[in-house]
């Protein structure tokens, strides 16, 4: 079994999701080969080969060439699955591959299991199974479902050249985000609210805590989709990306867009009556309580 992975590379940096798409293909058991558009220096740590299209050439991203270069690659190689990471640049790409292809396609993948893949469904409350409809297939992969090891490697590189053809489209760059209420990826205490604390008139007692902590609030997707805290406070690969000392998750189960944005957190403390919740995975030390219980309890000590 082969794939083919498909590299990201933004304002002249690999981006570390490319490591993830090597994890998930170790863990399909593949052999390695990828392809990045971008420069000598954005080639990724690995074994193997890779195949390197000009970025200032073929632009940082523009669909119909990036395509071409993709499919020039696949020519060579003949993988079995080609991998992506699911991303604005993933969502783009990967359907353009499979209709090119002609084969399927398996989107937003978070876990292997025996005969698929496993997705999320539902706004990833549940997970179901799904198996490709042919024997080849272009994939994406979910952000933080594979965590990468230390990436080694030297790889072969092999240059590819395409007519850069760009039917009318311009790369120009990258507007910033507008601004948030706040910038949670500057906390060095993050308190999450998630759907666990049962009702909007309990989100002061999560913002409590995260006084008596010094931190900011910050919530869950299922949190800011009934409105209880407001989108700018989300933590995840819909809301921000955060990276804090300590992390504190309160009701939150723990599903993979959620971890995605949480996953590089120091430490991380999880409150939940389930103790088999997946949050559990990932957390330093997990509470097994009633989280109205619990945090008021903890608020009160922190303020003594």
């Amino acid at each position: 079994m082969k794939a083919l992975l498909v590299c990201e590379y933004r304002e002249g940096q690999l981006l570390e999701t490319t490591y993830e798409l090597m994890t998930f293909a170790d863990q399909l058991g593949a052999d390695k080969v990828a392809v990045l558009i971008g420069d000598d220096k954005a080639v990724p740590r690995m074994d193997g080969k890779v195949y390197l299209a000009e970025a200032a050439s073929c632009g940082e991203y523009n669909p119909a060439v990036h395509k071409q270069v993709v499919l020039a690659a696949i020519e060579k190689e003949n993988p079995d699955y080609i991998i992506l990471s699911h991303s604005s640049y993933g969502w783009d790409l990967a359907p353009r591959l499979a209709a090119a292809l002609k084969i399927g396609q398996v989107s937003e993948i978070v876990g292997i299991v025996e005969g698929g893949f496993e997705v999320g469904c539902c706004n990833a409350k549940m997970r179901r199974t799904v198996t490709p409809a042919t024997r080849k297939a272009v994939l994406t992969v979910q952000a933080g479902a594979f965590p990468s090891a230390d990436p080694q490697g030297a790889p072969a590189v092999e240059r590819i050249d395409v007519s850069a053809d760009t039917q009318g489209v311009t790369f120009k760059g990258y507007e910033p985000a507008e601004e948030k209420e706040v910038d949670l990826a500057r906390a060095e205490v993050i308190v999450s609210a998630g759907r666990g604390i049962g009702k909007k008139d309990n989100v002061p007692v999560i913002a409590e805590l995260a006084k008596a902590m010094g931190g900011e609030l910050g919530a869950s997707r299922p949190v800011v989709d009934a409105g209880w805290v407001d989108h700018g406070r989300q933590v995840g690969t819909t809301g921000q990306t955060v990276a804090p000392k300590l992390y504190v998750a309160c009701g939150i189960s723990g599903a993979i867009q959620h971890l995605a944005g949480m996953k590089k957190s120091d430490f991380v403390v999880a409150i939940n009556k389930d103790k088999d919740a997946p949050i559990g995975e990932v957390a330093d030390v997990l509470v097994v309580a009633d989280v109205m219980q619990f945090v008021p309890a903890l608020t009160e000590a922190l303020q003594k």
